[in-house]
């Protein structure tokens, strides 16, 4: 679904035509009507959308479309992306979009979709040294605060990295974590631009996740801090809203607000407040 819309993207499973997961249906549902049929030579392995761009995903290649004319704005080849790996902001006006930049260096591309040419340079991004797979990306969709691009991967942890306060290029002066932003997405190894949480989740438990906020905030030690939300659902059936804080100083801490399992059907699994400081 496109946010709280009547708009839905709608990809098959089945053998049949109308059902093939070859076949992306955008259906609106308060006129009962598809408002376009797109198809593709190989199967949808995902779909994103905002206001003003619709992403496919296939094996090895994204495409990427005006979302009100559906017309077919760029053709990206990538790596093998056997999971449909990718992440694509909410906010419209900068339209990013994560995907998979190696199949065994654990690193993505970033691309700008907003422009006419709709492709930035492009940025590399490594969550560590050793092999893993990442399982799910995801951008926050903070407007006027860094952007912030966070994943899980197999082995179980969350990595967040801060990109460029600056949209236009230009360094933000006297603005929170204006000292650790760095001008450009690609010092994002640095370790003031890289965040990383151990055992998030169990590992090779495949996880799906989603920046709720990002906002300014202090922290327990009433200190200005950046406070970044993260939802993250498990194949084993979990949900688990994380909270992420980081000082000007580079110090963070995390807090595992919430956590329960979808299949307790009386939720006795709910925990509240574990906190952990690094």
């Amino acid at each position: 679904m496109l946010f709280g819309t009547s708009l839905l993207a709608i990809v098959g499973t089945g053998e049949q035509r109308a059902m093939s997961p070859r076949r992306l249906c955008l259906f609106n549902t308060k006129t009962r009507q598809s408002k376009r049929d797109l198809n593709f030579k190989t199967s949808i392995l995902a779909v994103r959308l905002n206001m003003k761009r619709l992403v496919v995903v296939l094996q090895d290649r994204t495409f990427v479309y005006d979302l009100n004319s559906t017309t077919i704005l760029e053709e990206i080849e990538t790596v093998p992306n056997t999971k449909g790996v990718c992440a694509f902001a909410p906010n419209s006006e900068e339209c990013y979009l994560a995907l998979p930049a190696s199949t065994s260096k654990g690193s993505a591309l970033v691309y700008k979709t907003s422009q006419p040419e709709l492709i930035c340079q492009s940025h590399s991004f490594q969550r560590g040294t050793y092999p893993s797979t990442i399982y799910s990306l995801a951008f926050s969709p903070s407007v006027d605060l860094p952007d912030v691009l966070v994943a899980t991967s197999s082995s179980g942890s969350l990595h967040l990295f801060f990109l460029d306060a600056a949209r236009n290029g230009r360094r933000q002066a006297n603005t929170l974590l204006s000292s650790v932003i760095p001008g450009s997405v690609t010092d994002a190894l640095d370790p003031a631009n890289h965040h990383v949480i151990h055992n998030v989740v169990p590992a090779d438990i495949k996880s799906c996740l989603a920046v709720q906020s990002v906002e300014n905030s202090q922290n327990s030690s009433k200190l200005p801090a950046l406070k970044t939300v993260i939802y993250i659902v498990t194949q084993d059936g979990y949900f688990r809203e994380y909270v992420i804080s980081t000082t000007k100083s580079n110090e963070s801490s995390w807090l595992l607000e919430r956590e329960f399992n979808f299949l307790d059907a009386g939720l006795s699994g709910l925990k509240h407040n574990e906190q952990h400081t690094d």
